[in-house]
């Protein structure tokens, strides 16, 4: 790892009570802000594709198959990024290694929109899903480092909000753009803002509390659950670490499953909702974009509403929130399917339940994996789960793309359901893992 990427050593506290105040509450809202932003950023040149398909169909003669195997390839990529990039994450500066993994992404999309070749395609789309991998480990760091476990819930649901916010505004931005010019420009525009943000994000950021000579967030806060996870595994190497936390860790693995399910339901109807809508529906590309903005828009906020929920009603135990949002999802992508109206508002409201329900364990998920392992890991952790939740978004490109073109819209909508019913059994088993007379050791707040 280059210098500049690599943490740096602990300092010593050396401020103030005063000083550390101070300091603490400027840096987190500015962290929070620049996690906030570059995490939009990162949404802005990952989803270009999927909303500039439609038309790329139509200039350059490609079909399902050739979408489902691009984003396919992209998933696989880009979960085996997630879990590699995080075990480096641990070791790294969140401040470079996320600005440049975005400016990287950003410089691909604009190479993306001047190339034609279905070969360049695959290439490059697998080239920028690598970079993508650098940008949720990061954060999680970030927000595992500057935020205690007792307020974690609602911070993590606030930063989880932004790839709403990007998934929202990029459907919009890139039907517009091939509305008015073309595809490519789809591509070029938000690759040019991807950059720019990935700049902000390298002047904004910071590593954690200790390396700016602060006292950890758990001794600064006080948290006694943070305090207990920041003592775990004192003396360990980081492959003590990896194997003891996350590979032997049976609550790691039982998140990770459940993740497989969560993306194929997500990945699905973002991934296939405006090709859904303008074949069954016979939308243009323009509204069928818009209606599935709603879907983002959904998500924003049903993942407050689950962060919030898990801290404040439920005392920080996960679960009960999951359960519920698990019933939800299989209850609102079953509306959507069954629905016999085209008109664009109940579409709209259709999907933007299914954005609400699928985005609460989507967030709770990945922030468990980080609560139930080590303070050092938590990159890998997160990374690993993510690994998982690619592979079930992997399965929702090309295989889905099968499903879907020998079956049809019944066969696809069939198979999320069934995904979709299954999350809340393997969820199941945290309602009891999770009693607070366990010992803090196996303790997991979902």
């Amino acid at each position: 790892m280059f210098g500049f990427l690599r943490s740096t050593t602990s300092n010593d506290n050396t401020l103030s009570d005063t000083q550390v105040n101070e300091s603490y509450r400027y840096w987190r809202l500015h962290i929070m802000i620049g996690m906030y932003i570059g995490y939009a950023g990162f949404y802005f040149t990952r989803k270009t594709f999927n909303y500039a398909a439609p038309a790329m169909i139509t200039d350059l003669g490609l079909d399902k198959g050739d979408l489902g195997l691009i984003g396919t390839l992209f998933y696989i990529s880009y979960g085996l990024s997630k879990f590699l990039s995080g075990t480096i994450s641990d070791r790294s500066n969140p401040r470079y290694f996320m600005g440049l993994g975005l400016i990287a992404t950003g410089l691909i999309n604009i190479a993306f929109g001047f190339s034609s070749s279905l070969a360049a395609f695959i290439s490059l789309w697998v080239l920028n899903a690598w970079f993508q991998g650098w940008g949720w480990p990061s954060c999680s760091k970030l927000l595992t480092t500057w935020y205690s476990r007792s307020e974690r819930g609602f911070r993590w649901a606030i930063w989880n909000t932004a790839h709403n916010i990007g998934g929202a505004l990029i459907p919009i931005l890139v039907g517009y753009l091939t509305l008015h010019y073309s595809w490519r420009e789809g591509f070029i525009l938000p690759g040019i803002i991807g950059v720019a943000i990935g700049l902000i994000v390298c002047w904004r950021l910071r590593d954690k509390p200790t390396t700016m000579g602060l006292p950890s967030v758990g001794k600064w806060r006080n948290d006694p659950l943070e305090l207990a996870q920041e003592n775990h595994g004192q003396g360990l190497s980081y492959r003590e670490i990896l194997k003891t936390y996350v590979f032997s860790n049976k609550y790691i693995w039982l998140l990770a499953f459940s993740y497989v399910l969560v993306y194929i339901v997500r990945t699905a109807v973002n991934d296939w909702g405006n090709l859904y809508l303008t074949e069954e529906h016979n939308y243009s590309l323009i509204n069928a974009n818009a209606a599935l903005s709603l879907f983002e828009i959904g998500g924003f906020v049903g993942s407050l509403v689950a962060g919030w929920g898990s801290d404040k009603l439920f005392g920080g135990n996960r679960g009960p929130m999951n359960i519920l949002f698990a019933i939800g999802i299989f209850l609102s992508v079953s509306a959507l399917w069954l629905m016999p109206l085209t008109n664009f508002v109940f579409q709209a409201a259709g999907l933007f339940s299914v954005g609400f329900f699928v985005f609460g364990p989507q967030m709770l998920i990945g922030m468990a994996a980080a609560e139930c392992s080590h303070k050092d890991s938590a990159g890998a952790a997160t990374g690993f789960v993510g690994l998982f939740a690619y592979m079930g978004a992997a399965l929702s490109g090309y295989p889905l793309a099968v499903i879907l073109e020998t079956y049809g819209w019944t066969g696809f909508f069939i198979t999320i359901s069934t995904c979709a019913a299954v999350i809340g059994l393997l969820l199941l088993p945290f309602l009891q893992a999770q009693s607070p007379q366990k010992p803090i050791e196996t303790r997991v707040r979902l």
